[in-house]
């Protein structure tokens, strides 16, 4: 029984102890055991962040007109008895573009200081940053605020650098362009690699645009409307409407655009004159401005003999033509280095109303960039100028008649305006740019018995 019983404990034991005991971990059981489900979500992938733009400049310009020849001067002549004037501008260039193809800009500005002869006495005036209207005040205002549309309309693609109101990146480089909102026509006619900007190259108007194009603008030098344009590497088409002032170098715009809106026009050619790195760039601009415009030779036959006065003839919606055009031939140094030149003409008949008062301007110059002593960032500029009027607008002077630039009550004899130009920019740092002019006026105001008129101008110019 013993036996028997213990034959039946023996085994019993060994399972007892088998089931206690640890298993020894299979092979299989070495590796974690895997799933599908996963505890925890991926993180997002990081999202590129959306282009913007936030860019400023400032920019200081001192001028001193030294005393010259200017007998029985009036209210609206250049003073010969010299000045020294300061003018300083702050402005910030927003941007972003929330979706491919969309951009949004606006600028902040202040304007604040004044030019030599309060800007007035001369159509080609000495400083393109100075605004002809003192009233208005130094409070900050919006210069611009816009909306860009770009549409490509082929498959290459260009490199966009940063600059004033441009996002960088790629961009298509043929495309249809939408831009509407408050802007310049500057910024898109007339425009120019060399003689474009008050603030970085030459400071008389009559080398900013065209002096005879009398485009719509505020008496800052804005306004409200829409651009379409067509661009593409070898030629562009742009064509835009805009509001008018409401009266001569207004402050507000007129809203009624059926009488009141500059329509403009331009095409732009791009041939490989010289080579394909160094295209030639002429540009052919017109204009029709609609606005409560006087006629010159209206109203010197209604004054009879007297002193004519340009607003007892504006008519609602009175039309005045003009065109020109540009040309831009880089030479060297990747295009810093080259020669421009412009010649236009508008309506003889009616009143200069929003840019300056001229009715023929031709301008012709060079930049040349430092390269070759060895500070390739500094830049000089030579440039000639010619401003005219027509034959009814030198009556309606002579006559003792008034507009909002010229007005000589000693106007006996005429010659066309002529100008030249001179400036050494030195790239002091990075962010700085230091500027010295010289500016010589023959015949200001186109009165020959006037002038030479000498302006010495220092800028200082920031960006950030």
């Amino acid at each position: 029984m013993i036996r028997l019983h213990g034959a039946w404990l023996r085994p019993s034991l060994a399972a007892c102890i088998a089931v206690a005991a640890p298993r020894a971990p299979a092979q299989q059981d070495l590796v974690p055991p895997t799933s599908t489900a996963e505890p925890f979500p991926p993180p997002p992938p990081d999202r590129a962040p959306t282009p913007s733009l936030f860019r400023g400049q400032i920019t200081l310009i001192t001028q001193g007109l030294f005393p010259f020849r200017s007998p029985a001067e009036g209210p609206s002549t250049l003073s010969g008895d010299g000045s020294l004037r300061l003018s300083h501008t702050y402005t910030g260039y927003l941007g972003v573009r929330p979706v491919d193809g969309v951009e949004m800009f606006v600028n902040p500005e202040i304007a604040a200081g004044d030019g030599v002869s309060d800007a007035r006495g001369t159509a080609g005036f000495f400083n393109g940053d100075v605004i002809r209207n003192p009233t208005l005040g130094q409070r900050p205002y919006l210069a611009r605020y816009f909306l860009r549309w770009t549409i490509p309309t082929g498959d290459g693609v260009e490199t966009a650098e940063e600059g004033d109101n441009v996002i960088a990146g790629p961009r298509p480089s043929e495309r249809f362009v939408l831009t509407a909102g408050k802007v310049g026509l500057p910024d898109f006619f007339d425009t120019n690699a060399y003689a474009n900007n008050t603030r970085t190259q030459f400071m008389n108007w009559s080398l900013l645009n065209h002096a005879a194009y009398d485009y719509a603008a505020d008496t800052r030098g804005y306004t409200g409307g829409i651009v379409a344009e067509w661009i593409t590497p070898d030629w562009a088409v742009r064509a835009a409407t805009f509001l008018m002032p409401d009266e001569a170098n207004g402050s507000r715009l007129a809203w009624g655009v059926r009488r009141n809106r500059g329509d403009n026009v331009e095409f732009e050619l791009r041939p490989a004159l010289l080579d394909d790195e160094r295209r030639t760039v002429v540009r052919v601009t017109g204009f029709r401005n609609l606005a409560a415009m006087g006629d010159y030779r209206e109203s010197v036959a209604l004054a009879g003999g007297g002193v004519p006065d340009i607003t007892a003839t504006r008519r609602p919606g009175a039309a005045k033509y003009g065109g020109g055009v540009g040309f831009e031939q880089p030479l060297a140094d990747d295009g810093a280095t080259g020669l421009f030149a412009r010649i236009a003409a508008s309506d003889g008949r009616k009143e200069s109303f929003a840019y300056t008062e001229a009715e023929f301007s031709f301008s012709a110059g060079a930049q040349i960039a430092g390269v070759l002593w060895g500070r390739p960032d500094d830049r000089i500029g030579l440039a000639y100028a010619q401003n005219e009027l027509s034959p009814a607008h030198r009556d309606y002077v002579r006559a003792g008649g008034v507009g909002f630039v010229l007005g000589d009550a000693n106007f006996s004899s005429y010659a066309p305006e002529r100008l030249f130009e001179a400036y050494y920019a030195l790239a002091a740092w990075r962010f700085a740019t230091i500027t010295l002019d010289y500016q010589l006026l023959a015949n200001p105001g186109f009165n020959a018995d006037r002038g030479p008129a000498s302006v010495i101008s220092f800028r200082l110019h920031l960006v950030f």
